[in-house]
């Protein structure tokens, strides 16, 4: 049978390309370098604590992945520009970014401080604008996929974190426009938009059963999300498969903004 050219069998083939995690240290970030490595890209687990960036490029290599540990402090535009720089010496350059690092203070409108937002606003949303700012200009040749990471708090509003939801909305629309300026370069930028994950961010909710409870009878899918719940979507858009797919955010919530 002549085949038609519309599917390739490895249209979701990641090997030997190489991925920026920010964040990767902890969290969902560790679960995005994770899914890489195992799928045979070069990782680099990339934030401001070397231990867990060690440890977790360590696991990768321990299972036959290729991974290296680079400390950046994203809340710095200097230190983002370095680190490329380190990343295109010792990988030769980077073709997909996922932009992970994220912060979060749980407090009241009220109460918020200009310390509390600054500490938010520059590693959530400058921070992200910066690194793919720098990520984008090293792609520019070649072209690339740049992943932001937004959330349920891009949409809808959450008690107690005024700051985090306006950052995560704010990284949708800098995707949009993003996605409209770098079309030229071959460069897709699209966003994963993570529902309820046990992470450390989220602990304090998942070890409190009453909340948990609730939190569970919102989701559709009746559960908290797990890594392997954003492998695919991460993989897809690091991909060919998506070579189409730009400017676009992916919810991955387990239908809770479905409902």
């Amino acid at each position: 049978m002549q085949k038609s050219g519309i599917a390739d069998k490895n249209i979701f083939d990641v090997s030997g390309k190489v991925v920026v995690v920010t964040g990767a240290g902890t969290g969902l970030g560790e679960c995005y370098a994770q899914a890489f490595g195992e799928m045979g890209a070069t990782v680099v687990c990339a934030g401001r604590t070397p231990g867990p960036l060690e440890r977790v490029a360590a696991g990768i290599r321990e299972n036959g992945g290729a991974a290296i540990a680079l400390r950046v402090d994203v809340a710095d535009p200097d230190a983002i520009r370095r680190f490329m720089e380190q990343v295109q010496a010792q990988t030769g350059g980077v073709d997909v970014l996922v932009n992970n690092a994220g912060a979060e203070i749980v407090e009241d409108f009220l109460s918020v401080t200009p310390e509390h937002f600054d500490a938010i606003i520059d590693v959530n949303l400058k921070g992200a604008y910066f690194m793919a700012q720098t990520a984008a200009k090293a792609m520019k040749e070649k072209g690339g996929k740049i992943i932001n990471i937004g959330s349920l708090g891009s949409y809808i509003g959450l008690a107690e974190s005024s700051v985090y939801c306006s950052s995560k909305g704010a990284i949708v629309q800098l995707t949009k426009t993003m996605a409209i300026e770098l079309a030229k370069y071959n460069i897709q930028v699209n966003a994963i938009a993570p529902g309820y994950f046990v992470t450390p961010m989220t602990r304090q909710f998942y070890d409190d059963p009453e909340h948990r409870a609730w939190i569970e009878s919102r989701i559709p899918a009746g559960r908290w999300g797990m890594g392997r719940d954003l492998a695919g979507p991460a993989l897809f858009l690091a991909s060919a498969a998506s070579d189409y797919v730009t400017g676009q955010v992916v919810v991955v919530d387990g239908g809770w903004l479905a409902g």
